[in-house]
């Protein structure tokens, strides 16, 4: 009896139809993938040449451009300050926000009662997560620079970008304890271990791969933002940082001041900024890889 039924449910279906609608999602997903993909290899093609010809026909010394601060003029300058101070921005992001990050997302999913505003917490923190980074521009210029006076300094960058980056490393940490089994935390419970020492020496070592992953990742989008360190007012200083009272210009900050510029030999100082910037991405991606599998490993 059931097998007429099925037989009767699909006696009016076209299979051949149905293959054929199968194939074309296939294919317009796989043209969409390639899409994305080829845009990416002519963006860094693009990048890739203007690199070239800078140090063939523009003669860009990359000794001078990595011990020389930016200039107005284009034979003089260079990319060290923008280096020190993105570098020194990212240390200071994550003092202020990876602790406070980590310490939320543990509060939330080991301490929080799960009710509404523990919820509606949690979906603000999505929400967070996925707002413009311009946004947290507008918000470091009002309550930072101007607000309380701080001015266009490093610090006020840095907290631009730690707002900015703190919703992606809570939820990030939040998935990485998700991860971790119940069983793990209630075989700790039992053994007469306390809440608190189930998670420091328990639930944290194994979540610590995903929560490293997800701060490093966010991290490195921090180093390549450029909407908030211009609202805060990082356009373009010709010296290096020196403390994080000091006025800076960062690298995006600096790459986008030479893109701007009319002359052809900023432009291809920017494709040279451009690839040390992609070398800090690739080479912070490559940590985060590496940190996971020994973790892993250890684990």
């Amino acid at each position: 009896m059931s097998s007429e039924t099925d037989h009767d449910l699909f006696a009016d279906v076209d299979l051949g139809w149905e293959h054929r609608k199968n194939r074309i999602f296939l294919g317009l997903i796989f043209a969409a993938s390639m899409f994305g993909v080829l845009m990416l290899a002519l963006l860094l093609f693009d990048v890739a040449t203007d690199f070239y010809v800078g140090l063939t026909e523009y003669n860009i010394n990359l000794v001078d451009f990595f011990t020389r601060d930016g200039s107005r003029r284009e034979e003089l300058s260079g990319f060290r300050g923008a280096i020190v101070a993105s570098i020194t921005l990212m240390v200071l992001v994550t003092f202020l926000a990876f602790f406070v990050g980590v310490g939320s997302a543990i509060y939330l999913e080991e301490y929080a009662p799960d009710n509404r505003i523990t919820r509606l917490i949690e979906a603000n923190l999505a929400n967070l997560a996925g707002v413009p980074s311009i946004v947290y521009g507008l918000l470091g210029l009002a309550a930072f620079v101007n607000g309380i006076g701080m001015g266009p300094i490093l610090l006020a960058g840095a907290i631009a970008l730690g707002l900015l980056v703190m919703p992606i490393i809570i939820v990030s940490a939040q998935e990485a304890l998700r991860a971790v089994p119940d069983g793990v935390r209630n075989g700790s419970l039992a053994t007469g271990a306390t809440q608190w020492q189930t998670i420091r020496n328990v639930v944290l070592p194994a979540a610590m791969p995903g929560i490293m992953t997800g701060t490093i990742l966010a991290l490195a989008r921090a180093i390549g933002e450029t909407a908030p360190l211009i609202m805060v007012g990082a356009i373009f200083i010709n010296r290096m940082p020196r403390g994080p009272f000091d006025r800076f210009s960062a690298m995006p900050t600096q790459i986008y001041n030479w893109a701007n510029e009319p002359s052809q030999h900023f432009i291809h100082l920017a494709a040279t900024g451009i690839v040390v910037l992609l070398s800090f991405l690739f080479v912070m991606n490559l940590i985060a890889i590496y940190i996971r599998h020994r973790y892993e490993t250890e684990i």
